[in-house]
């Protein structure tokens, strides 16, 4: 899967970023599309920027999705669609009590105007990455709201917010797929005594913190249901292992925990389809992780995960959000003026193995997500 990146948060100096117009996606959405098709890559992850849809409450402006959605029709690209990508109106109170009701509000009308582009079952990710929100907004103020000391109480309102959305888009569009994406990550103890193993394993489970209250398991008045968590996304990067409260444990390490066996946990916790709904690395380094990550979810899948797809993410080329600079990580670079893009070769030679390695496994030459009905188990 392609995934282009469109985060929209304003940064803790007040500047919005937007990534879907820093990159130029929004603007070559079909050149972008085509060159993806022409890799493989039949599906993608793409999103709606909130804070330029809803211009006033209740009243919406779709002028920014329209090229997007038309583009991803005439090219037969699925699209799973990031509703919320940590961005939100500046007349939007993210701490109210009528925050998840307004989004939901939201998500229930851009579902309802998708239907006119295809008859196929929208696919959604109604907030992207709770838990990577909730720390970095609610805890360390990089980013909006601009917070401290207020992590667990944005992580609820969040997960409220996702709950309310996924019953609302349900009322329009009732074969609608979601996912939830998040960090899969790994804590390893700083030192040899038990309290340092108690806690760094209490900081790994907290990754599945937002997957529990979906479901109803952790915080039930929030109305989660088993019916809410549909497929698990796992985002997973080089520097999603550390050890608690000190640096990123290097790959190859005897701490360093094989991915594989963090597909297996998620899938046996909750018994849902899997997809790795993020990966990717910067530089030499993109064509050898995309080889390490197939490698373990071939793995995960014979020993019984049923992982449905990978998205490179992103797949382009982007400005950074602290200091713009030019963050080499996508199969395509930067916008050319007639909207085409480099390629970056070694990645997509790698790209081309897997999917003839994972095409021979399973038979199927869709390339897209399809994965088990959503009451399997």
């Amino acid at each position: 899967m392609a995934g282009f990146e469109c985060a929209s948060q304003r940064r803790a100096d007040g500047r919005r970023l937007d990534l879907l117009e820093s990159t130029g996606h929004a603007r070559h959405a079909a050149s972008d599309y085509a060159m993806a098709l022409r890799h493989g890559l039949k599906s993608a992850r793409d999103g709606m920027r909130w804070h330029l849809i809803e211009t006033a409450p209740g009243r919406y402006d779709w002028s920014s999705v329209a090229p997007m959605a038309e583009a991803a029709a005439r090219a037969g690209m699925q699209v799973i669609w990031d509703l919320c990508h940590y961005g939100y109106p500046d007349h939007v109170d993210i701490w109210s009590a009528a925050f998840p009701e307004r989004f939901a509000s939201f998500a229930k009308a851009a579902a309802g105007y998708l239907t006119s582009f295809s008859d196929d079952p929208p696919y959604f990710c109604p907030v992207n990455e709770m838990s990577f929100w909730a720390w970095a907004g609610g805890d360390q103020a990089r980013f909006n709201p601009r917070a401290t000391r207020r992590g667990p109480e944005l992580k609820l309102q969040l997960a409220r917010a996702a709950i309310a959305a996924t019953s609302a888009i349900r009322e329009v569009a009732p074969d609608a797929r979601f996912i939830v994406a998040e960090p899969s990550i790994h804590v390893a103890p700083s030192g040899a005594g038990p309290k340092s193993r108690v806690e760094a394993e209490a900081y790994r489970l907290a990754q599945f913190e937002v997957h529990d209250m979906l479901i109803g398991r952790r915080n039930p008045e929030l109305g989660g249901s088993v019916e809410t968590l549909d497929i698990v996304g796992l985002n997973f990067y080089p520097d999603n292992q550390w050890r608690l409260g000190r640096a990123t444990i290097p790959f190859g390490h005897h701490d360093y925990r094989p991915f594989r066996e963090m597909l297996l946990e998620t899938y046996e916790r909750y018994r849902r389809p899997v997809i790795v709904s993020e990966t990717g690395a910067e530089g030499s380094a993109r064509a050898s992780w995309l080889h390490y990550v197939a490698g373990e979810i071939a793995a995960a899948i014979d020993a019984g995960a049923p992982v449905e797809g990978l998205c490179l993410y992103p797949v382009l080329d982007y400005p950074g959000w602290a200091n713009d600079r030019l963050c080499e990580v996508g199969l395509f670079g930067q916008p050319e003026a007639d909207g085409g893009r480099k390629v970056y070769q070694p990645l997509a030679e790698e790209l081309a193995r897997q999917t003839a390695r994972f095409t021979a496994r399973s038979g199927d030459e869709t390339g897209r997500v399809v994965p088990l009905r959503r009451d399997a188990s």
